[in-house]
């Protein structure tokens, strides 16, 4: 039988903004734009940046109208994850549900949101005390920072009258100190052989593979500041980002 193409794709590199630190006080912990609606397609290189965050994903639950298909079970890095479609599930709301009992709720930016939309929605979802609903934050987020690009969406607005849904009962949060990092407000880069090395040294091939494959040659450490205090990786210790 010949392999499906998802099969012989390697999962993309997710658009994808997590909150640094956990927040008890928050409806999500960020925002994820994908390229489509495809979720064979889509979830995979997903799952993987997740795994690294937050461990192992077993389950997702998605919105049943909102993707190209409703498949229950999805295989990735050698392991099957269940997926669960719901018509309760907000179109713009996604899921996963981690190995240690941890979950993780992430905005679902519609692919074809303008980009600066779509960034500004993302950065909102993952601010820590944020209480805007998945429904309203493409709205607040183009209130605020892009109003224009609102305009160009108009389907993010919803119906008109509609009100916030009731707040979400307080999740469960997994409360071990998570490293931060400290960034300068300018773009500063490191280089991806940097991280690949240290990781390597300490004998975590299995995250060292998954950078190399997935992240860019030289990496942000802003918009990925999250990824790397969750690897534990000192910058001082690497030599220190470059300015870009």
């Amino acid at each position: 039988m010949t392999p499906s193409p998802h099969a012989l794709a390697p999962p993309s590199t997710p658009r994808l903004r997590i909150q640094p630190t956990r927040s008890t006080r928050t409806l999500l912990d960020g925002g994820w734009w994908p390229r489509s609606t495809d979720p064979l397609a889509e979830l995979p290189g997903l799952v993987l940046a997740i795994d690294l965050l937050h461990g192992p994903i077993v389950r997702l639950v998605l919105n049943a109208d909102a993707w190209d298909g409703n498949p229950r079970h999805l295989t990735v890095d050698g392991r099957v994850l269940r997926l669960g479609h719901f018509t309760s599930q907000p179109a713009t709301l996604l899921t996963a549900i981690c190995r240690n009992d941890d979950r993780v709720d992430l905005l679902v930016v519609p692919p074809e949101t303008p980009a600066v939309l779509a960034e500004a929605a993302m950065a909102l979802a993952a601010t820590a005390g944020n209480l805007v609903h998945s429904p309203q934050l493409l709205v607040a987020a183009g209130k605020t920072s892009a109003p224009d690009a609102v305009a160009a969406h108009p389907a993010a607005a919803g119906p008109a009258g509609s009100s916030a849904p009731t707040a979400p009962p307080p999740r469960q949060r997994r409360t071990g100190n998570r490293p931060t990092i400290t960034t300068k407000e300018q773009t500063m880069t490191i280089s991806r052989n940097t991280i690949v090395a240290a990781l390597r040294r300490r004998g975590q091939h299995t995250r060292a593979d998954w950078v190399e494959r997935e992240l860019p040659a030289q990496v942000d450490t802003s918009r990925h500041a999250g990824l790397l205090a969750t690897l534990r990786l000192d910058l001082t210790e690497l030599g220190g980002p470059a300015a870009r």
